[in-house]
């Protein structure tokens, strides 16, 4: 389903933060989308509609703006929202895996409980970057018998190449940044 969007709209929502977190990167903050109601509710509804009604069980979002988006889309499906975490962060038992990153490595972790077997998982986040936290969750998702139906992206940073590492699965990023 090909979603119209107003991009100038939404872009003028995003702020660039330049030299941060890092010197060299240019950092895409979502603060300012989030105040707006109007600019909010486009994403929230763009990805709901991109995916369809009764299409989904459970929504992932990724720690942490992921959870921003993730929630509301949730609710808006009438299913249940996941958290996939930081490791250290979920009480109870878990399930973890760990990925590559630029420079190192990374844990993420589900609760043993959060995905059945069969259930149909959207997983979103804010920014689709290098890939790697994206095709873990699916990786964790999968893990606990879940269906990974897609993923869902405010922003797509199209240089860094993170579409390659979830090839093989549907995805949405509303904005794109070559």
């Amino acid at each position: 389903m090909h979603i119209e969007l107003d991009r100038a709209a939404l872009e003028a929502h995003i702020r660039e933060v330049p030299d941060f977190p890092k010197p060299g990167v240019s950092f895409k903050d979502v603060t300012p989308l989030l105040l707006d109601h109007v600019a909010f509710s486009t994403v929230v509804d763009a990805l709901v509609m991109h995916f369809g009604r009764g299409t989904v069980d459970k929504v992932v979002g990724i720690e942490a703006r992921g959870f921003i988006f993730a929630a509301p889309v949730a609710y808006h499906f009438g299913a249940g929202f996941v958290p996939a975490r930081k490791a250290g962060k979920l009480p109870g038992p878990s399930r973890s895996v760990t990925y590559d990153l630029e420079y190192g490595s990374a844990t993420l972790e589900m609760h043993d409980d959060a995905i059945s077997p069969g259930d149909r998982v959207l997983i979103v986040d804010d920014v689709l970057a290098t890939g790697g936290t994206a095709a873990a969750t699916a990786t964790l998702v999968e893990q606990l018998g879940g269906e990974v139906v897609g993923l869902g992206f405010l922003i797509e940073l199209g240089f860094l190449g993170g579409a390659a590492r979830i090839e093989g699965y549907e995805r949405v990023s509303l904005l794109t940044y070559d």
